[in-house]
């Protein structure tokens, strides 16, 4: 049986560098503003920030699967936990939210099934799902988030997949500022053991909240000040030792009071500007 949470040791990880992604200052140039990144990210500062973010996990001693590139992707393919998620019989492979993403699910499969992995489920229209607004608390309790990236059908094929023994908890999510902009269910929480998590507290509904506590599950905040700095997105790679973006302070502080290691990478490049944080950047494939 697969471990399936967001805070067991990883132990084989999916990721894809600003070489396979931005590719380089041309396609930057052109997708970035369509993205709604908030500026040009700099190709070779983000090479850099990637370098020092990949030996963080292989320090961890996990093994690193790297994406190739494909002329069907466009910068965002760089954040591949959107595009596949887990179940107990395979991988799901989604039906991307924002459609400029629709084909990072088969590009990314066609590496995985090279490796031995299989299709446990597909996500197709008109219903959509992204691996941000999915999250799983254990083998039988999982949560989605239910709004603008995936949709009251994805959900209703993913409890399909999922089958009756799994507990999915369906989170309705705040709008964002903008339509094309992304407020993932994991913009909001983030797993760090199997007793606690990351949150932001103001968007998240009392029924997830009641949910997660009869769970035994407890809470760290994250405060208004630092919650659009993304401080909300941390990445468990083994129960409370974290990785998370530089300059967040606060949170970091409240982390370590709760007993968890951090490690931090800085992040403007690859993370901020295009609003994908270390969850983001990896698509975890196997914990133990």
């Amino acid at each position: 049986m697969n471990i399936l949470n967001e805070y067991s040791q990883i132990n084989e990880v999916a990721i894809r560098s600003p070489l396979s992604s931005f590719i380089d200052d041309e396609k930057l140039l052109s997708e970035w503003e369509a993205l709604r990144y908030h500026s040009k990210p700099d190709f070779k500062k983000a090479i850099n920030e990637y370098k020092y973010f990949r030996s963080l996990l292989t320090d961890d001693g996990m093994e690193v699967i790297d994406l190739p590139p494909s002329n069907e992707l466009t910068l965002d393919s760089i954040y591949t936990r959107d595009s596949i998620l887990l179940c107990e019989k395979g991988l799901i492979l989604c039906n991307m939210g924002r459609a400029s993403r629709t084909p990072e699910a088969i590009e990314n499969f066609k590496t995985l099934s090279s490796r031995g992995y299989k299709i446990g489920g597909q996500i197709k229209a008109p219903g959509t799902l992204e691996g941000g607004d999915f999250i799983w608390i254990d083998n039988k309790h999982a949560a989605v988030g239910l709004g603008p990236r995936t949709n009251a059908e994805g959900i209703r094929q993913l409890k399909e997949i999922l089958g009756p023994n799994v507990d999915l908890h369906i989170v309705n999510l705040p709008d964002p500022d903008h339509p094309d902009d992304v407020l993932h269910l994991m913009s909001i929480i983030s797993p760090l053991d199997k007793d606690l998590a990351l949150i932001y507290k103001p968007f998240i509904p009392k029924p997830f909240i009641k949910w997660l506590s009869d769970l035994g599950i407890q809470f760290v905040e994250v405060s208004n000040s630092e919650y659009p700095l993304m401080g909300c997105n941390v990445l468990a790679t083994s129960p409370r030792s974290i990785i998370m973006l530089e300059q967040l302070p606060q949170v970091q502080f409240e982390l370590e009071n709760a007993g968890c290691k951090i490690r931090s990478y800085k992040g403007i490049e690859i993370s901020r500007k295009g609003e994908g944080g270390p969850t983001c950047l990896t698509r975890p494939l196997k914990r133990i």
